[in-house]
């Protein structure tokens, strides 16, 4: 069925739309894009924009990031990109509302135990945590953090003062902490990573404990190495800050993964970690085999 048209927007589906020929061929490049970063889907339209922009040499503007939304927009309705290959971060919902029976919670309690998983940081000296500027990235770092049991935190922004004191509480607990701080190169972004690091550790100063924060992304080096976009300072922002500015979402999905993997792994004791795994695998027999018999 063919969308309903309101106030000059398609509304729902949109039936044998023809897009200009190039309308047609960013459409395209995206589908390029998505198929490149399969394994990484889905990306946000910022995250496809910036590839956009390096592969392409799309417009590098806030019109030519709009201009793609807009696409995007129509070519989702059209069928032409798919709707689950594209990420928004802004709509939130409640889980769990309840089983439909004994049967089902029974089936539930079963996959998860075929699932069981043990904090596989259990036996480190230090305990890792990935913190992140923008929210939008946190599913992306999660798909490596996770299998090392090392969690994602973000914000957004400015992190409050709540924020800061609760993780400091946190990070007390842990006793040590090594933060991997991924954010933008602007000022913004590097004032951000400075007063998280100044506040968290002037908390913990009161509360007890260690916490070591590492900038981990993006720095003046991948700049330079990746050949990322870049753009001047914003000439109304006086905060003090030397170069050129680049988002952390322009750095391919691939290579954040790379960065994030690396860094983990070369500050864990990975004979620790293969142990950690073994135990894992010990616990998760002994409690399917336990569930089977109370069944």
């Amino acid at each position: 069925m063919s969308s309903v048209a309101h106030a000059g927007r398609p509304r729902g589906f949109i039936d044998n739309w023809t897009p200009r020929a190039e309308t047609a061929h960013l459409i395209s490049n995206v589908g390029t894009v998505i198929q490149e970063y399969r394994e990484f889907l889905p990306l946000t339209i910022r995250r496809i924009f910036y590839r956009l922009v390096v592969q392409t040499g799309f417009e590098k503007s806030e019109q030519g990031y709009k201009r793609l939304c807009e696409v995007l927009n129509k070519a989702r309705r059209a069928r032409l990109i798919p709707f689950n290959a594209i990420r928004d971060d802004g709509f939130h919902q409640t889980g769990f509302v309840g089983w439909n029976g004994v049967g089902e919670a029974r089936d539930y309690l079963q996959r998860e135990a075929s699932n069981y998983r043990i904090d596989r940081q259990r036996y480190q000296n230090t305990r890792l945590v990935v913190w992140c500027e923008a929210q939008g990235m946190v599913p992306q770092l999660e798909r490596v953090a996770e299998r090392y049991s090392v969690r994602v935190h973000s914000s957004g922004g400015f992190d409050s003062v709540t924020v800061k004191h609760s993780i400091a509480r946190q990070f007390a607990e842990l006793s040590n902490v090594c933060v991997l701080h991924l954010g933008d190169h602007d000022p913004s972004g590097v004032h951000v990573f400075g007063s998280l690091d100044a506040d968290v550790t002037a908390f913990l100063e009161e509360f007890g404990g260690l916490a070591e924060f590492l900038r981990l992304a993006v720095t003046p080096e991948q700049m330079a190495e990746y050949n990322l976009p870049t753009a001047p300072p914003k000439a109304t922002d006086r905060r003090a800050f030397e170069g050129l500015t680049t988002q952390c979402e322009a750095l391919p999905p691939d290579m954040i993964a790379s960065i994030l993997d690396e860094a983990i792994k070369s500050r864990i004791d990975m004979e620790l970690y293969e142990g950690a795994l073994l135990e894992e695998s010990e616990e998760r027999a002994e409690l399917v085999d336990w569930l089977r018999g109370a069944a």
